[in-house]
């Protein structure tokens, strides 16, 4: 056999079994990575089945417009549209927002974005009418708790919300709102929360007086209400004095300056009118229409899972927010340690994890 025949019949048996050793390593490998790939395909393709139903919008009527709804509803002096956006999907869990003020905007609300889509609970913002993305009418006359009671009952039926599902959840103002639908409406709750509201109006004036004034620098309160006594609350002065010594102690325990957009939003887009003659002009009490608010006596009322939510360093007395809980016939409290009037920020990581678990709770039936 000639050394060329030689050289050909081993480069090719090299070649053979080149391939072969290739061909064989190629199949263990994917006899090896097979079962691993299997059950990483099973654990993505749950969670991306999880994920993919909650942003589901594909069978909603509201698809078309990111979750917006403009609703009209029926009021003394005709109809009007409010605003209203939903977020998520999640036929079992629908939360609905109730934004302080009176007179904010669901934008403050904005912070959920960042908690609850991660729990996979569905939820609505909300302006109420006279609120910035909805109507805005002249008429001092709407400007009315038990009017507003029944704007909420039709926003309710319009987005389909029922005993099933239905959460509502009032922050400030809000609260007020929200325990007033629950005396009236809540036949159609799953749950509620009140969050860092009193039962009380005159409650929460008696707490400004004796705990919060005190409390501050003696000499900016003076000025602050002789500011207040001549009638200057837009003069400049009064601002510059309660956003250091009020705002940044109990409203929002940040400097002003880091406070976040959608709370600076919120609070650009407010409508005097509707806070004035509701709360009043101080920012140190309520002295409006509220002025004699009170349901204190009739909190026992309420029998749907309810949790109170108040902050520590809250505008509101916080021991009297988590005493409310002892009033419904089923309450639970939640007192953020960090917080003050609006904690979903300055104390969001109790905040959260408290609201998701309590909706768990209810949603589980283990409350």
């Amino acid at each position: 056999m000639s050394s060329t025949i030689r050289n050909r019949m081993r480069s090719s048996l090299s070649a053979v079994l080149s391939v072969s050793f290739v061909a064989l390593t190629s199949l263990a490998l994917q006899a090896c990575q097979r079962p691993d790939s299997a059950a990483s395909a099973t654990v993505v393709a749950a969670s991306s089945n999880a994920t993919s139903t909650y942003l589901d919008s594909s069978q909603r009527d509201d698809r078309l417009s990111g979750g917006v709804k403009i609703i009209k509803i029926t009021t003394p002096k005709g109809e009007f549209k409010v605003w209203t956006k939903r977020v998520g999907n999640n036929p079992k869990i629908k939360l609905l927002l109730l934004h302080g003020g009176p007179g904010m905007t669901h934008e403050y609300f904005e912070v959920f974005d960042s908690y609850l889509p991660k729990a996979e609970v569905e939820y609505y913002y909300y302006d109420q009418l006279g609120s910035h993305f909805s109507d805005q009418p002249q008429d001092p006359s709407l400007i009315d708790l038990p009017r507003y009671v029944e704007e909420v009952e039709q926003v309710r039926k319009a987005l389909g919300l029922d005993a099933s599902n239905f959460y509502l959840l009032g922050h400030s103002w809000g609260g007020i709102l929200a325990m007033e639908y629950a005396l009236k409406y809540q036949q159609n709750l799953k749950g509620l929360i009140i969050s860092n509201m009193v039962d009380s109006i005159p409650a929460y004036n008696d707490y400004a007086k004796k705990v919060l004034m005190p409390a501050m620098d003696q000499a900016v309160l003076k000025e602050a209400q002789a500011l207040e006594t001549a009638g200057k609350y837009e003069d400049p002065r009064y601002m510059e004095l309660l956003i250091p010594h009020h705002y940044e102690k109990h409203v929002l325990r940040m400097p002003q300056a880091s406070w976040p957009d959608p709370v600076n939003r919120s609070f650009k887009h407010v409508n005097p009118a509707i806070y004035v003659s509701m709360q009043g002009p101080s920012e140190l009490g309520a002295s409006g229409k509220l002025i004699n608010w009170d349901r204190s006596a009739d909190l026992s009322k309420i029998t749907v899972p309810t949790l109170t939510i108040g902050g520590q360093h809250d505008t509101m007395d916080p021991a009297y927010m988590a005493a409310m809980a002892s009033k419904v016939k089923r309450g639970r409290s939640l007192t953020c340690p960090n917080g003050s009037h609006m904690s979903m920020y300055d104390d969001s990581e109790h905040y959260f994890p408290g609201l998701v678990q309590f909706i768990q709770d209810v949603d589980s039936a283990k409350f």
